[in-house]
């Protein structure tokens, strides 16, 4: 009877080894399965939206970075017929973020997309406008094209700002330098409660893969230089502390030191 009870005593013992190595081999791959990866500014455990995508090279960077793309949503103003049209790539980069589980949108505005039907119900830890641009209508120093791209991203700022989660950021990342340190938009982001936190130099060789294209006429598909540009990194008042010389308090200030120009570029950016 005695060898029995030992016996019992055993089996029981080497089961909860068992259920220990179990549960720790689950833990271990929910461990993997749950691991951050970072690019650069983003992360796979953000979720990510992407505005004004052109050809969706930066979207397809940062899902293949990631391993998966189901925390992302990317948009674009075209339809999948324009994309088809202009960018000989694009339809394929969709097809491999659709398959790698991000969400495609079309015809979304910029200035609009808070009444999105799918996006009002959303919220999202990092909003992303690179390059925003409303194309070639008017001379680019021209006072009606410069009008037309603050407008923009006025509308854009204002729009995600309603989308962003707490904490969240705003990012918009643009070419710096005449015309477009005119867009003069560091105080009407101000205005409607976003603050400038952060400026850091956007590099293109830090997302591999990415084709920054004019996206407008007959050379829609082709590459333009990018020069010297940042991306500007904004959230809500509040939950941030501005960066040093970028609220309008000093703004005046700043202009009689005679550093309006690098004041004014804060906020503009372009997507040809």
């Amino acid at each position: 009877m005695g060898n029995e009870e030992e016996h019992q005593e055993e089996v029981k013992e080497s089961k909860e080894v068992h259920d220990d190595d179990d549960n720790s081999d689950t833990e271990d791959e929910d461990e993997e399965e749950e691991a951050e990866i970072r690019k650069k500014h983003y992360s796979s455990k953000q979720r990510i939206l992407l505005v004004g995508e052109g050809d969706f090279s930066f979207s397809l960077c940062l899902a293949r970075a990631f391993g998966s793309a189901h925390n992302i949503v990317a948009t674009s103003l075209d339809t999948q017929e324009d994309i088809a049209r202009k960018y000989s790539n694009g339809i394929g980069n969709v097809r491999e973020l659709e398959e790698r589980g991000c969400l495609v949108l079309y015809k979304v505005d910029a200035k609009q997309m808070s009444q999105h039907y799918f996006l009002k119900t959303q919220r999202f830890d990092r909003i992303v406008y690179n390059l925003p641009h409303v194309g070639f209508l008017y001379r680019e120093s021209s006072y009606c094209q410069i009008q037309l791209n603050k407008r923009l991203v006025k509308g854009f700022l204002k729009n995600a700002k309603v989308l962003l989660q707490k904490e969240g950021e705003i990012h918009v990342t643009h070419k710096e330098g005449d015309p477009y340190n005119k867009w003069d938009l560091v105080k009407k982001a101000e205005k409607i409660g976003l603050i400038l936190h952060d400026v850091v130099p956007f590099c293109k060789d830090d997302y591999p893969g990415y084709c920054n294209k004019r996206a407008h006429g007959s050379s829609s598909d082709a590459e333009f230089h990018l020069g010297d540009c940042s991306t500007y990194k904004r959230q809500e008042l509040g939950y941030s502390s501005p960066l040093p010389g970028f609220l309008s308090s000093d703004f005046e200030s700043s202009k009689e030191e005679g550093l309006d120009d690098y004041l004014f570029l804060a906020e503009d950016e372009r997507m040809f």
